[in-house]
């Protein structure tokens, strides 16, 4: 009975906090570990990496930030890194504060991606959410998603099939090959897309940006983009978008990669950690 007043007493100090806090705050995990999680989605074994933050406090709601791998990519490369930092660059920015996951795509042709068939990687996403919900101590306001190329078309798909469950989301260089189901409803969204891409072009990239600047009932525009051989980028706010719906869009001159730079700078001063995560930090 003690136990019970005690997590009553708990719960009741987060709601008057105004936190969104799920139901494992509180509580050791005890289904989920950091590291490598495997889940069943469709009758197919499907891999996850949680890494928690160094000092994890349950009684603290965390943001919760996918990093959704490439074409050909895998968890271990978002979660490790190599061709990139480690979670598209964010751990190092986020002081802390918060819990990342990097799912595996499924593999087809030799290549691991998110093709989505018939929801079987949103299926997937939702039981990643259900674990991380029910054992880790997250703020549900402030979940977030971000991907490069196939993961940004993930991320994108996200954004449009759960956007009860994602405050926002980041697409570096993709297009909507994951599929949208619905669509409709206001997600905050950050794109960047390189305007040479010959793998995505940018015209699919502006495409999933132009539906949420629809969606988030903001003021139509003309975004600015930079010249061929500049080596810059240029970021455009929208305006007039809702309260907390904001849409982002940062145009760079360069070709497919998660890791723009300008005119002499190299893989570890790229924009697009800082950017990505100037984005999410303003959601409280």
């Amino acid at each position: 009975m003690k136990l019970n007043i005690a997590a009553l007493l708990f719960a009741s100090t987060l709601f008057a906090e105004g936190l969104a806090a799920t139901p494992g705050c509180g509580k050791q995990p005890s289904k989920i570990k950091a590291g490598v999680n495997t889940v069943t989605v469709n009758g197919k074994s499907r891999q996850w990496i949680l890494t928690l933050p160094d000092n994890y406090d349950n009684t603290i709601p965390y943001r919760l930030i996918f990093g959704v791998h490439w074409l050909g990519g895998n968890m271990n490369d978002v979660a490790n890194g190599g061709m990139i930092n480690p979670y598209y660059g964010l751990p190092s920015l986020v002081n802390g504060s918060a819990i990342f996951v990097a799912p595996n795509g499924l593999e087809n042709g030799g290549y691991s991606g998110w093709a989505n068939t018939n929801g079987e990687d949103i299926a997937f996403i939702q039981e990643i959410l259900k674990a991380t919900n029910d054992d880790l101590c997250i703020n549900e306001k402030l979940r977030f998603s971000m991907g490069f190329s196939y993961g940004a078309a993930m991320s994108y798909s996200i954004a449009c099939t759960l956007p009860n469950d994602f405050r926002a989301v980041a697409a570096l260089s993709g297009g909507p090959i994951s599929g949208c189901v619905g669509g409709t409803s206001p997600v905050a969204y950050y794109g960047q897309h390189g305007i040479s891409d010959q793998t995505l072009p940018i015209a699919m990239g502006r495409q999933m940006r132009d539906r949420f600047a629809t969606n988030n009932g903001c003021t139509t525009r003309e975004a600015k983009e930079p010249v061929v051989g500049s080596k810059t980028h240029i970021v455009t706010k929208y305006e007039g978008c809702m309260e907390d719906k904001p849409v982002w869009w940062t145009a760079f001159d360069g070709d497919h990669t998660p890791i723009p730079t300008d005119t002499g700078s190299n893989k570890d001063t790229t924009y697009t950690g800082a950017a990505v995560w100037e984005f999410f930090s303003q959601f409280k």
